[in-house]
């Protein structure tokens, strides 16, 4: 499949999984939930999500064991939006834009490490 077109399809699929994770990041604050428990539970709804659309949209690949690559790079997203929003409860700055800020920052780097390791086309 050539590039343009993947990077085209994972930036559709990533705008969806984008709104789903954080409307479930959203209405967990809105709920009253600390933000940290927020992120930490709207990522795991967004991770097996998340996995499947982009597993399976953009990638064309079905393969469950890439899972736990997949889990990988999402613990580490995790920790990083927690600590970006941690650093915006420290600055008093609106934790529902924090999130969404930290959402598209986040965006980034998970298009960099799925798209790099966790989908690598490896030729045979």
């Amino acid at each position: 499949m050539k590039t343009d077109w993947l990077f085209v399809k994972f930036i559709l699929v990533g705008i969806l999984n984008t709104a789903f994770g954080y409307l479930v990041y959203a209405l967990l604050i809105f709920s009253g939930l600390h933000y940290s428990l927020a992120v930490i539970l709207s990522t795991i709804a967004g991770v097996l999500f998340n996995f499947k659309t982009t597993g399976t949209l953009v990638f064309k690949n079905k393969n469950n064991k890439l899972i736990f690559k997949f889990v990988a790079v999402y613990t580490i997203i995790c920790i990083l939006g927690i600590i970006i929003l941690r650093i915006a409860e420290f600055a008093h700055i609106n934790l529902y834009f924090a999130g969404l800020f930290s959402t598209a920052v986040c965006a980034v780097i998970s298009f960099l490490l799925n798209k790099n390791w966790v989908f690598k086309y490896e030729k045979n």
